[in-house]
């Protein structure tokens, strides 16, 4: 069913029963390495109350619904397939910040840009993981200039069911002022495992605002109305009528969300054809509305299915890109004795 996160249950007024039927809730699995000695990964399935399976692995908290088949793993070639990134998840433009009047100067990988964190992101790393009640804990410490980033920071991501919803929570301590934005990778398909292309699928985003982009992808500076515009998606669109009304090769965009550090509504999904609904809350100021425009179809997934342009879509929910760079954008540094504290909910329902 999807690339990246596997789907929960949702509304309370479905059941289980209806949900397994509808095949909503399939096991989750994550992604192993051939690069780690798999004997030092932690490869655990914890059947919730609900009866919901979940792998885990503590290679970036890569969510994924099976394993890749042979031996090519995720530090082969791939776009970030159900990961955390980090420390600072997007782009940050010429891969370079002031902070107290010190120029930093991280690592590029994205054109002349700096991308989800380097070349050797928080999705490239391991991870501690602890197990709770009803979910995992995973952490870490980044050290004092990795990839160019300024102070330590311990990282905790915890996955968690809630009434048959999931929850990602993420928080972060500094030891010095540094740039901090985490969010989770998961691409969705809600057609199905190998469905090739997500054109069917109605998208709505609760944002009156979106930032415009240059050609690289860094935003401009000016937060535009969404009104007249392709990026009007307050109500439902189908995916594909759209691109073509508009004509546009997909987004890659940030979708400028409530102020609000409250839970809040931030977008639903609907596949017509097949019942399934996602719907995502969120904390954060913003949303990256990704539909997979990079995917080529040369990764090969679950029974050799691959994953071409637009075969799945993703929605980051994270604070606005290039924000340490762009004085107006929401707040990105974290300074020492504050915490990092946010939390996305992703519900899964049968309309």
């Amino acid at each position: 069913m999807l690339l990246g996160l596997s789907p929960r249950s949702g509304l309370p007024l479905i059941s289980k029963e209806t949900l397994y039927k509808k095949k909503v809730i399939p096991e989750l699995f994550h992604h192993r390495s051939p690069s780690l000695d798999l004997s030092k990964n932690l490869m655990r399935n914890l059947k919730e109350k609900s009866g919901i399976k979940r792998g885990l692995l503590d290679l970036s908290n890569v969510f994924s619904k099976a394993p890749p088949p042979g031996n090519k793993g995720y530090f082969q070639k791939q776009p970030y397939f159900g990961a955390v990134v980090g420390r600072v998840a997007n782009r940050i433009a010429k891969g370079t910040f002031m902070l107290d009047g010190k120029e930093y100067k991280l690592a590029i990988n994205n054109g002349p840009n700096s991308l989800h964190g380097g070349v050797r992101g928080f999705d490239k790393v391991l991870w501690t993981p602890r197990v709770l009640s009803n979910g995992v804990e995973f952490s870490r410490v980044s050290p004092d200039g990795e990839e160019g980033y300024p102070g330590e920071l311990k990282v905790w991501v915890t996955y968690t069911l809630d009434g048959g919803e999931l929850v990602v929570n993420y928080r972060a301590q500094a030891s010095q002022t540094t740039p901090v934005n985490l969010t989770n990778h998961s691409y969705f398909n809600l057609a199905g495992q190998g469905s090739p292309n997500i054109y069917d699928h109605e998208v709505t985003i609760e944002a009156d605002a979106f930032l415009p982009v240059d050609e690289s992808l860094i935003p401009t500076g000016e937060v535009a109305p969404v009104q007249g515009t392709a990026f009007d998606l307050r109500k439902p669109v189908e995916l594909g009528k759209h691109l073509q009304e508009f004509h546009i090769n997909g987004f890659d965009h940030n979708f400028c969300l409530k102020g609000s550090k409250e839970k809040h509504f931030c977008a639903r999904v609907h596949h017509a054809g097949s019942g399934r609904v996602l719907e995502v809350y969120t904390t954060q100021p913003g949303v990256q509305f990704y539909t997979g425009n990079f995917l080529d179809g040369t990764l090969k997934g679950k029974s050799g299915a691959v994953y071409p342009k637009h075969s799945g879509f993703c929605l980051e929910t994270q604070n606005w890109p290039d924000a340490v760079n762009q004085p107006h954008f929401p707040p990105v540094l974290l300074k020492p004795g504050e915490d990092y504290d946010h939390t996305t909910w992703f519900k899964f329902s049968v309309a």
